[in-house]
């Protein structure tokens, strides 16, 4: 959806994104710093293994959308890539509808594989596993919030 968004609307907030892109570079990194930190400090939630109900997928499904949405961050975000990329500067909106056909399909076979290999592999993630999987995605992440405000300079 942001990405339908951010590709058909791009050339109305590319020059404002251009004009805040260090504010921008700096928020974000700053973020992604306290985020890393956080992900790094994390302990593994102890969960309880759920039976597959319908009703529960649905409602499940509706309020991860909902949440994804509402999320303002992700069409900022698609809204600069989209502007790195050239989208919109041209105003030709067929190149729009295949980058946004490229995006949901590539965000609909990623979800996919990330979730059948979490089904598949759910038995061997123990609680030291999932430990170091926060603490390397801390690591990761705070990279990328030290390269943003690096980038920001």
């Amino acid at each position: 959806m942001y990405g339908a968004i951010a590709g058909f609307g791009i050339t109305a907030v590319s020059s404002l994104l251009l004009d805040y892109r260090v504010g921008i570079r700096i928020g974000g990194g700053i973020l992604l710093l306290y985020l890393g930190i956080q992900s790094f400090r994390a302990e593994p939630a102890e969960t309880p293994v759920s039976s597959t109900d319908v009703h529960g997928l649905a409602r499940d499904y509706g309020s991860t959308f909902l949440l994804t949405i509402s999320n303002p961050v992700t069409i900022i975000a698609f809204v600069g890539i989209f502007t790195g990329l050239g989208v919109g500067a041209s105003g030709n909106y067929t190149h729009a509808a295949v980058l946004v056909g490229g995006v949901f399909l590539g965000s609909a076979l990623w979800w996919f594989v990330l979730s059948t290999a979490v089904s598949v592999f759910r038995a061997r993630f123990t609680r030291s596993i999932m430990r170091r999987v926060n603490r390397l995605a801390g690591v990761v992440i705070v990279g990328f919030g030290v390269f943003a405000l690096w980038s920001a300079l």
